[in-house]
Formats: structure tokens, C-alpha cells, sequence
């Protein structure tokens, strides 16, 4: 599935905000809607339909791994999820507001979720340089962690 989201995001900070906002917009909020939400709302970081499915290690009831794809796919139309990729490895969601965008160790493979502004530099950097406006909020700024960084000059990280 490699949908983007078609409205804006949403600003519901919690999942009775996003069950209001499906409401307003006459769509169902069945229970494994709920706990599609109940999943991401209570994540650090992007999830795969995959472990949404097994119930989060326990925490949650498991799903259909169907139902929970067409979930994620009908809360991403209205601007409550949005999918992002990761680095390798299978497509992720998370909420869509607010907005992040992700730093990825292509070493160790930690991600780090930055505040959108945080980027802006960035972003105004490629935009004078080349004339791109860069996102990172689907695919990651790929690069070394400072540990990985510093392991591969050949000190440790402090």
C-alpha cells in the first residue's frame, strides 16, 4: 500500500479527539477502528499493520491483518495516519498530526523523530541549492547516528 494522505492532517491528540473527527465526518467507528487507533495513539514511533495485527507484544486484542489495512487505509484519507517508510523493511504509519519527519541510522538502524521545524534548515538549504522543496515525512534523511558515527571514525561516542 503506498497511499499518501488525501486531506489535510488532523489535529486530534487523542483517540476520543479522532473518534469525534471520524464521527463528524459520518464514518463508523468500529472496534477494530478503536483499536487501530488505541494502537497508534499509544505508540512512541510508527507502527507496521503487521504488529498492529499481533496486538502490540500483548498490549492489545490481535486484529485481522485485512481489517486493520483497510483501517489504517480509510484513517489516512481523512488525515488522522499517514504511511512513511523507514529505511528497508515494510511500510509504517503513524499520526499525522503533528507532523514529524525521521532520521534513520543506515548502520544501526535507530530512528530519531524530529519535530518538522527542526528540518527547516535543511529544507531551505536544497530549496537555494538545487531548488527542491525536501520532505522527510514519507521517506527519512538517511545518514550515521553519532554513535555510528563515531564508531566508524574509530573513537567511541561519549
Amino acid at each position: 500500500m503506498t497511499t499518501t494522505h488525501r486531506s489535510p492532517a488532523l489535529a486530534a491528540t487523542t483517540v476520543e479527539e479522532a473518534v469525534e473527527a471520524l464521527r463528524e465526518r459520518d464514518l463508523r467507528v468500529s472496534s477494530a477502528r478503536r483499536l487501530v487507533l488505541e494502537a497508534l495513539y499509544g505508540a512512541e514511533g510508527p507502527l507496521s499493520a503487521e504488529r498492529i495485527a499481533k496486538g502490540l507484544e500483548g498490549r492489545l486484542p490481535r486484529s485481522d491483518l485485512a481489517s486493520v489495512y483497510r483501517n489504517l487505509e480509510t484513517l489516512e484519507e481523512v488525515g488522522l495516519v499517514r504511511h512513511v517508510h523507514l529505511g528497508h523493511g515494510p511500510g509504517l504509519y503513524a499520526l499525522a498530526a503533528p507532523e514529524h519527519e525521521y532520521l534513520v541510522c543506515e548502520s544501526c538502524h535507530a530512528v530519531r523523530s524530529v519535530a518538522r521545524e527542526e528540518l527547516d534548515a535543511v529544507r531551505v538549504q536544497v530549496r537555494e541549492q538545487f531548488g527542491y522543496e525536501a520532505r522527510f515525512t514519507h521517506f527519512p534523511l538517511v545518514g550515521l547516528c553519532p554513535s555510528c558515527l563515531a564508531e566508524s571514525e574509530g573513537h567511541a561516542h561519549p
